[in-house]
């Protein structure tokens, strides 16, 4: 049977990501493509390299951001069936990747660079991935960046369940009021940046009321026409 990509996106702190390893024990030969955690790691070494997201909204003008990622030396590695991402060989730290500023910066760089040149890289990456694996991927624009996508999901939950959600994911440490700011500030960005847009090939599901990670990924496979039977 030939492999498919399941693309995953959706609403700031919707779960994609734990959805996203739920599939993962329900699907045979499947990997998780942390496309999100790649531009992450981009934003991070781009952080390191120019200390602050200002410094780096005014280098990034005009810049070709494929050379840049070439020359920041940034891949992925697949282990235990997840990619990692690795900047000068070292292994990105994942609270580094997913810490507040890291992902506001993604959605700040969208805004500014020509993410189509981005997007070939990526592209790449995910055709190799798919000549061994059932792929899942979590991210923004797959189907822009790989059309031949086969199932394109888009996540959605109601505000206040996200700020819970990104609360628990946060242990606390960021206010539930700091956190309907940054929420909202990113929907906008994502948004502004395209990445919020949907054709006829996604499907749109609401998980608001799911009790959890796992209620959440049945509800995404009953809308996949595989035989599962194959893929447990």
């Amino acid at each position: 049977m030939e492999n498919i990509v399941i693309g995953i996106e959706g609403l700031v702190g919707s779960g994609k990501t734990s959805i996203c390893k739920c599939l993962l024990d329900k699907i045979d030969n499947s990997i998780i493509f942390h496309m999100g955690n790649l531009y992450r790691g981009i934003i991070l070494a781009l952080k390191q390299k120019y200390k602050t997201i200002e410094n780096m909204k005014e280098h990034l003008k005009g810049i070709n951001i494929r050379d840049e990622i070439e020359r920041l030396n940034i891949n992925c590695k697949i282990e235990n069936r997840e990619t990692r991402v690795y900047i000068n060989n070292e292994l990105a730290p994942e609270e580094d990747l997913q810490s507040p500023e890291i992902s506001m910066g993604v959605s700040v760089v969208s805004n500014i660079v020509n993410n189509n040149d981005a997007f070939m890289v990526v592209r790449k990456m995910l055709q190799k991935m798919q000549e061994k694996y059932n792929v899942i991927v979590s991210g923004r624009a797959i189907l822009k960046i790989y059309p031949e996508t086969q199932y394109h999901f888009f996540v959605v939950a109601d505000l206040k369940e996200r700020i819970n959600r990104k609360f628990i994911q946060y242990k606390g440490e960021v206010s539930k009021e700091e956190l309907e700011k940054h929420i909202t500030k990113r929907d906008e960005l994502q948004k502004d940046s395209g990445f919020y847009e949907k054709n006829s090939k996604t499907i749109v599901v609401d998980v608001t009321d799911c009790k959890s990670a796992e209620e959440s990924a049945e509800l995404l496979l009953s809308k996949i026409n595989i035989n599962l039977a194959q893929c447990y």
